[in-house]
């Protein structure tokens, strides 16, 4: 599998001049190509390499086209056919999908490289966690190199990126050996977990730990007052580009803190478990009818799912997702489904008396679900698995608070609840 290896960039003021005049460049090259895509006729459109053919009569037409190293504009055409490949699957799943974007200037940002020739990777800079990268026509870049990155022979691609707040970045795209994942017939019930993703709480998991959601209400502040005292620059001008960056660093920080948040808690889960359910959202229509769909869209369920999937493949561990339909109605000891609104946050089964958290419940059918979808043979002495309270001792978090609790009500039964802004990593995956 490929593994992904983000670094920080630091090339110099001449270097960035000319990376960012190429890429500038090559966006040029891909609204070409798109341009050209669609003028075709629709029954024969140009392949890949029909385009990459097409590439030296137009460096003739226009000049600057030569600038730029040739594979990368090769590399910036192919790009516009996985799109479209992209799209086709979209397509295919129900989906609506228009035609590719004209991309104007500033939103193609990045330089790509899959041959090791037309790159190098020097590690001998005298200095530790420091390494320099050539990459062709453009020269040689100081990169912060906070993981080990291979020889240039084991590196199978190379993207070199400006972030809209003026820094610079590396990828280095490695293979990575996936390792075996355990045999299902051996799973033992502490070994797998339930998931129901939520609101109040981020997650919810079947051995009845809730991990609660990023308070942003200071980050969503600083960045609409950056916002604000951007309108009131004029547009183009010095201090309005001066002020546009502090408005992109500002919402990099919230950008920043989910995702360094899901982080933790995703190789969290793959570090502890060997079986994790998870519900398979369809978040599209869950943003455009829901009124919370603010909340919806800061929790990035689908960017934490496809985080834990990228990791359970680098430890070994399995992920299944399940239908999630009436997984919160359904009654975990008997099935009964029983309606409940968003604010009712107890389950209690008219016909069994069963009762217990909303989430909790949910987690448990996730659970179930995924186990029967994938023939684990555990003994059930009801008509769920009973996934006991354990690992509580070991939990991804560590608080200075005493756990959440319901002030006396009795209504909420979790055995852990923790606050997202407490979350620690407790491991992570090797590079």
């Amino acid at each position: 599998m490929d593994l992904t290896l983000r670094c920080r960039a630091y090339p110099d003021e001449e270097t960035a001049s000319v990376a960012w005049e190429h890429i500038d460049i090559l966006r040029q090259i891909r609204n070409q190509a798109v341009r050209h895509y669609y003028r075709s006729p629709h029954d024969d459109r140009p392949t890949e390499y029909d385009q990459h053919a097409k590439l030296p009569e137009w460096k003739r037409r226009w000049p600057v086209f030569k600038k730029p190293s040739a594979h990368s504009a090769q590399q910036a055409v192919s790009q516009i056919h996985k799109d479209h490949e992209t799209q086709k699957g979209r397509r295919e799943s129900g989906y609506k999908t228009g035609r590719l974007k004209w991309q104007g200037r500033g939103e193609f940002r990045s330089v790509s490289y899959n041959q090791p020739s037309r790159y190098d990777v020097d590690h001998n800079t005298g200095e530790d966690g420091w390494l320099r990268l050539r990459l062709e026509k453009i020269g040689w870049i100081q990169v912060r190199a906070h993981r080990e990155v291979p020889e240039t022979d084991d590196v199978k691609r190379v993207v070199l990126k400006k972030e809209r707040t003026g820094e610079w970045f590396v990828t280095f795209v490695v293979e990575a050996d996936e390792p075996e994942k355990p045999d299902l017939s051996n799973l033992t019930a502490d070994e797998c977990v339930g998931i129901d993703l939520g609101i109040l709480s981020y997650i919810h998991t079947s051995d009845d730990l809730a991990v609660g959601c990023l308070d942003l209400t200071d980050s969503y502040d600083r960045y609409a007052r950056a916002q604000r005292s951007l309108d009131r620059r004029g547009h183009g001008s010095a201090n309005w580009e001066k002020q546009r960056q502090k408005v992109a660093r500002a919402k990099r920080h919230i950008k920043r803190k989910v995702l360094d948040f899901q982080h933790k808690l995703s190789t969290w889960l793959v570090t502890e478990y060997d079986f994790i359910a998870v519900e398979d959202l369809d978040v599209k229509p869950m943003l455009e009818t829901s009124q919370s769909a603010k909340n919806k869209q800061d929790a990035a369920w689908s960017r934490f799912i496809r985080l834990l999937d990228y990791k359970a493949k680098l430890h070994g561990v399995h992920v299944i997702s399940v239908e999630p339909r009436n997984t919160t109605k359904e009654c975990n000891q008997c099935g009964v489904k029983t309606s409940k609104p968003l604010w009712v946050r107890e389950h209690s089964c008219p016909a069994c008396g069963h009762e217990e958290d909303r989430d909790l419940n949910a987690a448990k059918n996730v659970l179930d679900k995924a186990l029967a979808e994938s023939g684990v043979p555990f003994v059930r002495t009801t008509n769920s698995l009973h996934v006991g309270p354990g690992r509580s001792e070991s939990t991804p978090v560590q608080t200075a608070l005493p756990p959440f609790t319901d002030g006396g009500s009795g209504v909420r039964r979790h055995s852990h609840r923790v606050d997202a802004k407490r979350v620690v990593e407790a491991g992570s995956p090797d590079p």
